[in-house]
């Protein structure tokens, strides 16, 4: 299956209808979600109305850390098996995952000032998720001056790897650390948030997922195409 798809063809041919499927489908679920987490849910008894953000943060934190997931796993498969769409899916899930790494710094920032009482706090959580972002804009500056100077992408897909080393830090700071972030309130088979205030985070949390799927498999056929024009030029050129 895996090498079937690192056929461009193959994959392009997937990723066309995919494309508006994910993005459409994604935008509606987190449109929903959101009318619903601001009109349809109650205010928490401590945070009262600003805990109404938890359903754009707590999404944006997700896919902040699955978007440096999926760079590192494709940087993986590039490094072992020298599939050059691999390359290209690491290129094209990092600008999505530095989108959602930097909307989580910021809501996260909006959702402290009332409830901290200050924008910003150096803590575990927020400074390892800064740093995130600071690798992002590292690896996106990295991958395009390689591919400018005609590299190979192990460079790239080495430094997509050793950034995995900020995941395990961000996910355990409120353990490991005093902060005044809040500890793990949604767990595989239990939740510390109430259910009536609950559910509209699913629909957000879905939502924004597809959303970024069709992010990313826009900006790979993006890509493909220019380095078909790149590959067609550089054939003229000889000619």
């Amino acid at each position: 299956m895996l090498h079937a798809l690192a056929n461009p063809t193959r994959f392009l041919k997937l990723a066309r209808p995919l494309t508006p499927l994910f993005f459409w489908v994604g935008t509606a679920l987190a449109l929903f979600g959101a009318w619903a987490g601001l009109t349809q849910t109650p205010p928490d008894y401590l945070q009262g109305e600003s805990v109404r953000i938890l359903y754009i943060h707590v999404p944006a934190a997700w896919l902040g850390m699955g978007g440096w997931s999926g760079v590192a796993v494709a940087s993986l498969v590039y490094l072992i098996w020298r599939h050059p769409l691999a390359s290209i899916a690491a290129r094209a899930v990092a600008p999505a995952g530095a989108l959602f790494a930097i909307l989580c710094l910021i809501t996260g920032s909006i959702w402290g000032r009332p409830t901290w009482g200050t924008w910003w706090e150096w803590d575990g959580r927020l400074t390892s998720m800064l740093l995130l972002f600071f690798v992002y804009l590292a690896y996106i500056a990295l991958a395009r001056a390689d591919a400018d100077r005609g590299g190979d992408g192990r460079v790239p897909a080495l430094f997509g790897v050793a950034g995995t080393v900020l995941l395990p830090i961000i996910r355990y700071s409120v353990v490991w650390w005093n902060t005044l972030h809040q500890g793990q309130s949604i767990g595989l088979t239990s939740s510390k948030i109430d259910a009536s205030m609950l559910w509209p985070l699913w629909f957000t949390l879905f939502g924004f997922t597809f959303f970024f799927a069709g992010i990313a498999l826009m900006r790979m056929r993006t890509l493909l195409a220019q380095a078909k024009v790149e590959a067609r030029m550089k054939r003229m050129a000889q000619s």
